[in-house]
């Protein structure tokens, strides 16, 4: 994970957590229910329960998380960075 994004500080983070999910600005979010959560600073990943797809989003001071970009797997996620 840190080879790939070349962040060495990433961190798998408590999934315990709102996570939403933003398409694009004009629609509703939806609420994802994450599995896994790895952070990279102020921006993360988000692998949710029963999915495929890996999300990114910003990580906000107050634990919650919007994502606004979707990856078919974790590599691509990763180097998306």
């Amino acid at each position: 994970m840190r080879d790939v994004s070349g962040d060495q500080e990433a961190v798998a983070l408590d999934p315990n957590r709102a996570v939403h999910w933003v398409a694009r600005p004009e629609a509703h979010d939806e609420v994802l229910h994450p599995e896994i959560v790895l952070g990279f600073h102020s921006l993360c990943l988000v692998k949710p329960f029963n999915d495929d797809d890996w999300y990114m989003g910003s990580l906000y001071d107050d634990g919650s998380i919007l994502c606004w970009a979707a990856y078919g797997d974790l590599y691509e996620a990763l180097r998306g960075l």
